[in-house]
């Protein structure tokens, strides 16, 4: 084998991978794009911090594969776990009265580390069903207390909330154009994007706008058909936004005052990422009535999420005589389970949140000295959470045409000079490892900087700088 991972006649393996991959179908993919040109790379080992390609060359994971591998990848301790269980108990249903070890030790882990009364929690694959899970669960919740008008959701311009049906009608509708989706029970909110859309308001006079927004909403569309508020506590793959001081716990007070329910989509800020297990109540001073995670939950290692409830809803939905009639075959699988409890022991051992704050803090500020470069509007977020804005005038704010592609273009210049980041339109994201070094913060930011001054120079040749 060679040092990639690949057999050594690694030329033929890759062109065999390629055309095997002409049958995949890729996630939010220009899928003509790849028909015509194929380009795909091909990753094919991970250690701590870095990935390597088939060819086998190495690269920083700015990504975390994608906001997920928290504590690193090649983590021995998180596959043996798997590998363990895997030989005790491959897979058993958790519907009706099973269960098995593992997904009761996690359920109590979970919830004891979550604020407040959330002590009840339903497992599924993904923070899409996460999400929708919430939601279904708040329905059934409000049927049966005779209230069953209360179905709409309040999200926010900006949201990335999944992408199944329900979990695509609540995020931001730029990720669902030309597809359909159940957007008749879903109202957007103005984004808390001081950047965007304060147009001179200090910060408390807008954060007075948006409660002023989310209050005529309600008014307007009746809290008697309102179930839920879905909100990220960090906006994530919408662009990275952070609320104005305040924001979560006046949104809070409102859904508060009108019966909503209130759900923190932590998919992305849980388990560490801004320097805490969970950040609603320990960064926002929130305690939401439902806590949704996923990624980090276990660094990414098997497919799992979580839906956590309070006591109150939980004592509605296991009244005598009504079903709970929600469920996922690999709710709870055991595999899943034992990287979780794994990943989470990890994190609690080599106390990784806690570094988070301090090292996250670096990163976060080495990062926004970026914001001398002439195309970098504003640099957000928090700790292993960042945002780059790219604009064609920094006074005006103007972005680049949408045929120039800034996000990908400083993507490509990044991942050409080892670095994956991962563009969005005018922005890049970065959401690497939480296990990054000092001296691997300091390279990764050398050559961020290197890579858009590198953009710059060739905007500037092409005329459209």
């Amino acid at each position: 084998m060679a040092q990639d991972g690949l057999p050594n006649d690694s030329h033929g393996e890759l062109d065999r991978i390629l055309t095997n991959d002409s049958h995949h179908v890729h996630s939010f993919a220009d899928l003509w794009a790849l028909r015509q040109q194929g380009e795909t790379t091909v990753i094919s080992r991970g250690e701590g911090v870095h990935v390597y390609d088939a060819s086998g060359n190495r690269f920083l994971d700015g990504i975390g594969g994608l906001w997920c591998v928290n504590v690193g990848h090649g983590r021995d301790e998180i596959i043996d776990a798997i590998a363990a269980q895997m030989r005790e108990l491959d897979y058993y249903s958790t519907f009706y009265n099973l269960t098995h070890p593992l997904a009761s030790e996690l359920s109590q882990k979970v919830t004891s580390m979550a604020p407040g009364s959330l002590n009840h929690v339903y497992f599924a694959n993904s923070g899409s069903v996460a999400n929708d899970s919430a939601v279904r669960i708040l329905h059934a919740y409000f049927n049966r207390l005779g209230k069953p008008r209360k179905k709409k959701i309040l999200s926010r311009i900006g949201a990335y909330h999944g992408s199944t049906y329900l979990a695509i009608a609540m995020t931001t509708p730029e990720y669902r154009k030309g597809w359909d989706s159940a957007e008749e029970l879903v109202h957007h909110l103005v984004c808390p994007n001081a950047y965007r859309e304060a147009d001179g308001m200090n910060d408390d006079e807008f954060l007075d706008f948006l409660a002023e927004d989310m209050k005529n909403a309600i008014e307007r569309i009746g809290a008697e058909n309102i179930a839920c508020f879905i909100a990220e506590p960090i906006l994530g793959a919408g662009g990275v936004i952070v609320p104005p001081d305040g924001y979560h716990r006046r949104t809070r007070e409102i859904c508060s005052e009108y019966d909503i329910k209130y759900i923190s989509d932590e998919v992305v800020t849980a388990f560490g990422r801004i320097g805490h297990m969970f950040s609603s109540q320990a960064v926002f001073g929130i305690e939401p009535d439902i806590i949704t995670t996923a990624k980090g939950l276990t660094s990414g290692y098997q497919p799992m999420s979580a839906t956590i409830i309070s006591d109150e809803i939980f004592e509605v939905l296991s009244a005598q005589g009504a079903m709970f009639l929600h469920g996922m075959t690999y709710s709870g699988h055991p595999a899943c389970a034992a990287a979780a409890l794994a990943n989470i022991a990890i994190m609690e051992r080599e106390s990784i949140p806690e570094r988070v704050r301090t090292t996250g803090k670096i990163f976060e500020q080495g990062l926004r000295q970026l914001e001398d470069l002439d195309i970098v509007g504003q640099v957000r977020g928090s700790h292993f959470m960042m945002g780059l804005e790219f604009v064609r005038n920094k006074q005006t704010k103007a972005l680049f045409d949408e045929e120039v592609k800034i996000g990908g273009r400083v993507a490509q210049a990044a991942q050409s000079r080892g670095l994956i980041i991962r563009p969005l339109g005018n922005m890049v994201v970065m959401s690497p490892p939480l296990v990054l070094t000092q001296e691997q913060i300091e390279e990764m930011i050398a050559v961020l900087r290197d890579s858009i001054s590198a953009v710059i120079e060739d905007l500037k040749k092409d005329g459209n700088l």
